[in-house]
């Protein structure tokens, strides 16, 4: 049974159709009701308008391979933030909860018990087995979406993880947010190395020099909580001046690889994956920044309500 569901839509960002063989919902309808015919735990409903589908799975995994194949296709489209699957079972709302097994050396046990805790898992039984400690814990299915990156770094790559659906509990946990905000850009054009040298002091960029950037799209991580509007594509002004620092030799750092599955654990409620053959993006639902207040003005009233 399915325990994760994720929002399809056509990629309506303005790099659209520039890369993609199968673009218009007609076509991403067809292939999801392809896969269906074989793909026995996959869900499919209708979205709340005719270029959305509510596409249900088994985790993040198995809907992570369909939305691979299906770029390595030929088809284009973004995704949004995989939601648990919630059930009101005897008027009490519940929520999936699985297994999980990880496998790690001891020195790192300390900080697989914290990454546990701040998921809301509870440990069943910790034991060694030869020169490792095996961990197992009940954890809600929430917690596990963006849990394996972090493992691994936590681990310096040595944990070795699975799990498996047990059953529907009350809810015990809230929504996990990021800790980070992110980086958006403000105009289109194609990334310059004179701005991303002043934007990575700010943060982790995503994109490399000479990229081709449009308004609203993601192109780095802020290293506080909150997101920040920049300019990526601007140049730098020539002057007939001559700098004392124009020989100085600048190394810009290097940029983080988004991966789709790194991209599907990272967004948030109010971001996307932009999937297309050639390239993943992560971009804001709302291209411009005034429509991103307007949508923001909106929320605070309902939140203190």
């Amino acid at each position: 049974e399915p325990t994760l569901h994720m929002l399809f839509r056509i990629n309506d960002s303005p790099n659209a159709g520039t890369s993609g063989k199968y673009v218009t919902s007609r076509q991403i309808l067809d292939r999801l009701q392809r896969e269906l015919r074989s793909n026995l735990a996959l869900r499919l409903e209708a979205g709340d308008n005719a270029d959305e589908f509510k596409v249900s799975g088994r985790g993040l995994l198995h809907l992570g391979i369909l939305l691979e194949n299906m770029r390595r296709e030929g088809y284009e489209l973004t995704v949004g933030r995989p939601q648990v699957i919630e059930k009101t079972i005897d008027g009490v709302k519940c929520e999936p909860i699985e297994l999980l097994t990880v496998n790690v050396d001891e020195p790192h046990v300390g900080a697989v018990m914290e990454l546990l805790g701040l998921r809301g898992g509870e440990v069943q039984k910790i034991e060694q087995r030869v020169d490792r400690m095996h961990i197992e814990c009940e954890i809600p299915a929430r917690g596990l979406i963006g849990l394996r990156s972090r493992m691994l770094t936590a681990t310096a790559g040595e944990a070795v993880i699975y799990h498996c659906f047990q059953k529907y509990a009350p809810i015990r946990t809230t929504i996990y947010r990021r800790a980070n905000g992110v980086l958006i850009a403000t105009a289109p054009g194609n990334a310059t190395t004179y701005s991303m040298l002043s934007i990575s002091q700010r943060g982790m960029l995503f994109v490399n020099p000479q990229e081709v950037i449009y308004t609203g799209q993601i192109v780095g991580e802020n290293s506080r909580d909150n997101d920040l509007d920049v300019n990526i594509t601007k140049n730098k002004a020539f002057s007939n001046v001559r700098e004392s620092n124009k020989e100085a030799t600048v190394v810009l750092k290097a940029s983080r690889e988004i991966t789709l599955e790194v991209a599907l654990e990272y967004i948030q409620d109010d971001e996307l994956v932009e999937i297309t053959p050639d390239d993943i993006r992560l971009r804001k639902k709302e291209l411009s920044e005034t429509n991103r207040k307007q949508v923001a003005r909106r929320k605070q009233p309902a939140e203190q309500n």
